[in-house]
């Protein structure tokens, strides 16, 4: 049975309790019984660690964590570092809005108006090394109608990472803009652009702009030596345990660490809109472009027939949004062999549940717990998951 290995401090027990009673035990479930329900659900798929945040009405009023950051069964604690995977874009996204705001760079603007040099130009090794290969579209303009807000709402035409091609090529599916397809490519050159045309640090300003504004002490774009001291390494799919990943790279698609108390502060700070106009936080959120495929991945998978879409489902930035009973919501993922992280806000009572893991099986429980947590939401797990067994 999974024990509960991480305890509230007695400051965040009395604020998230006085939350509850405010606001109603109709409205949020109590502590005790999240507690409870997820204590089934790492049970039910045997996963070994998972922590949660909830934020109502743009506050945290819960943090807590649960289960092993290792194998050596030491705790998993609020303030463990773990892996935050693609949640990075939609703090990248933030970031990128920051800069829109002040006029650094224009969403809809070619990306050839901020590079000093063609795209496919950029041969030199230490570019190819730290990015996908540009040069790979010697020959195609195409990359010309490329646009910060093409490249955040996964509209560029790339498959995820031009390594995973059967050539291993960078190429354009489709014309930019014309449909949704997955790419992390995409934001990584979106945040190439913003390195070498505006002549910024990623990871600097990502520190700066995010993470330093939110008080999240214990988040970095690439691996810093404090966090081996209480790091969560993970456990796949078939329950083996392998080591954190010590990232040394920015890359905006996915390379922060953190930890579930500073990304309640994050989720609290987005979804208030914190340091955005209200037109640049909603922006964000806004449906950007529609998402027509059964699932999310493979990433190039073919359109369903319209009548099969789901027609509130649509990209973001950096996000994806959808309609629910509750309302507009929006929700990011983040995942790999073992990680699985969700993140699901409405945005009516900008409400949250931000779920972080070590333990890729406990995705099978994330439908059931956020519905616990919010109700029901709307959220597209089916094309989020695809055919996975859910609990």
């Amino acid at each position: 049975m999974t024990i509960r290995t991480a305890v509230v401090s007695a400051a965040l027990v009395m604020i998230g309790g006085w939350a509850w009673a405010m606001q109603g035990t109709a409205a949020l479930p109590s502590p005790a019984a999240l507690d409870a329900e997820i204590a089934r659900a790492m049970a039910a798929t045997g996963a070994k660690g998972m922590a949660v945040a909830l934020v109502d009405e743009g506050r945290v009023v819960y943090v807590q964590s649960y289960g092993a950051r290792n194998a050596a069964g030491q705790p998993l604690q609020t303030d463990t570092v773990m892996y935050g995977a693609s949640i990075t874009k939609a703090a990248f996204g933030y970031m990128v809005m920051q800069l829109v705001e002040e006029r650094r760079i224009d969403l809809d603007a070619s990306i050839a108006t901020y590079l000093p040099k063609p795209l496919p130009a950029y041969t030199a090794p230490e570019v190819e090394d730290k990015y996908a290969r540009w040069s790979d579209l010697a020959g195609d303009e195409r990359w010309r109608k490329l646009t910060p807000r093409i490249l955040l709402n996964h509209g560029a035409g790339f498959a995820n990472f031009g390594f995973l091609e059967p050539d291993g090529k960078l190429r354009f599916h489709f014309e930019p803009g014309a449909r949704y397809a997955y790419s992390g490519d995409g934001i990584i050159l979106l945040q190439f652009v913003l390195e070498y045309g505006l002549g910024l640090d990623v990871g600097a300003e990502m520190q700066r702009r995010v993470f330093d504004r939110f008080g999240m002490k214990t988040t970095s774009m690439m691996w810093r030596a404090d966090f081996a001291a209480n790091l969560a390494d993970g456990w796949d799919i078939a329950g083996k345990p392998h080591p954190h990943d010590e990232r040394s790279r920015t890359r905006a698609s996915g390379s922060m660490d953190t930890t579930i108390a500073d990304m309640a502060k994050f989720a609290a700070g987005y979804v208030s809109g914190v340091g955005l106009s209200p037109a640049g936080r909603a922006e964000l959120t806004k449906p950007q472009l529609a998402i027509t495929t059964a699932t999310q991945f493979p990433t190039l998978q073919p359109d369903l027939p319209a009548a099969q879409r789901r027609a509130d489902l649509a990209a973001g930035l950096g996000v994806n949004v959808f309609n629910g009973p509750q309302g507009r919501g929006f929700e990011k993922g983040g995942h790999d062999d073992i990680t699985g992280n969700t993140w699901v806000c409405v945005e009516a009572r900008r409400r949250c549940v931000l779920f972080l893991s070590n333990d890729v099986r406990t995705e099978a429980a994330y439908p059931r717990l956020v519905k616990f947590a919010l109700g029901e939401t709307g959220a597209p797990w089916r094309w989020h998951y695809g055919d996975m067994r859910f609990w």
